[in-house]
């Protein structure tokens, strides 16, 4: 028999309306404190709703972390993380368990962070968002959805200015680099940004001593400490001397930041056109960037994929 959620109140669970059916494995996901764990209690009949009515056939059972795999015939088995700590043996033994409890007509809620086993057992995914059922459906499609909503939610976390510690700071001293900030759409310092959004690093320098010609650039580096982009004023034609000494130099370099997902560091420099450092910050500022899809690399190229099917002569098992 299905498992059936009549708006069910049991907090931080609120109005849950839903049917799992029988034969069927549903992905559960959402933040800590969505109401995972409520929904798996209630489905196991460890709990009871404060409103609302939870309908399920016995027996059923709920495992945890760090039950033993119990396999064997119910009608409901609930899945709390139990595969976080087990290797890929153990997996692929519950892959086959699962299947035959899904052909027996059992109905199975499995709560997991980690998206790849949700794609190899779920045949339906539930989005839980702050006690509600925010979404379900056809598993990469939910995923996709709740990978899109914690990328926003680590935007809106990052944003924020970054101080600058650089890793080493050199120079003569002639310019000194003041503030370097990486800001994001709405114009506000950010330390996490959105892969493909427009962003300004923004360099300010005073002139400590007068230079004929000084020249500002900048350079983001990966984790791995590889040369992802770089420029300076030179390179792009602007001329920013003679410099007195006590001016002050705003420098705004503008782009889209079309890079994958993961960390990255801001390097920062004044020297002259020979060379000679007046002031260099290496890896002054970190930052990261976050996407709602996995790409692999560094470069964001969003490239767009057609396909077409060529002929053929059929196929035989």
């Amino acid at each position: 028999m299905a498992i059936i959620f009549r708006q069910v109140v049991f907090p931080p669970l609120a109005g849950v309306d839903a049917t799992a059916p029988d034969g069927a494995v549903i992905g559960v996901i959402g933040e800590n404190g969505s109401g995972k764990s409520a929904l798996l209690r209630l489905a196991a009949g460890l709990a009871k709703p404060a409103s609302g009515a939870v309908e399920a056939s016995e027996p059923r059972r709920l495992l945890g972390p760090d039950d033993a795999l119990d396999f064997s015939p119910v009608a409901v088995l609930a899945m709390e993380h139990t595969l976080a700590r087990h290797d890929a043996l153990e997996r692929a033994r519950t892959a086959v368990a699962l299947d035959r409890l899904r052909r027996a007509g059992a109905t199975v809620l499995l709560v997991s962070h980690e998206e790849e086993l949700l794609l190899q057992l779920a045949d339906e995914v539930w989005w839980l968002d702050g006690g509600a059922l925010a979404g379900r459906g056809d598993p990469a499609v939910m995923l996709r959805a709740y990978a899109g909503h914690i990328a926003r939610r680590v935007r809106e976390w990052g944003a924020a200015a970054v101080p600058m510690a650089p890793r080493w700071r050199r120079g003569d001293g002639r310019v000194r680099v003041e503030n370097l900030e990486l800001l994001g759409e709405s114009g506000q310092p950010a330390g996490v940004v959105r892969s493909g959004e427009l962003v300004v690093v923004r360099a300010t320098l005073r002139v400590e001593r007068a230079v004929a010609e000084p020249v500002a650039g900048m350079m983001i580096r990966s984790r791995a400490g590889m040369n992802v982009y770089g420029t300076n004023s030179e390179l792009e034609g602007i001329k920013l001397g003679p410099c007195a000494a006590g001016e002050v130099l705003v420098l705004d370099f503008a782009f889209r930041c079309e890079l994958c997902a993961g960390e990255y560091t801001l390097t920062v420099a004044s020297h002259d056109p020979d060379g000679v450092w007046h002031d260099w910050l290496e890896d002054a500022v970190a930052f990261s960037v976050s996407d709602s899809r996995y790409t692999a690399g560094v470069a964001n190229l969003r490239a767009q994929v057609s396909w077409t099917k060529h002929g053929g002569t059929g196929f035989s098992l």
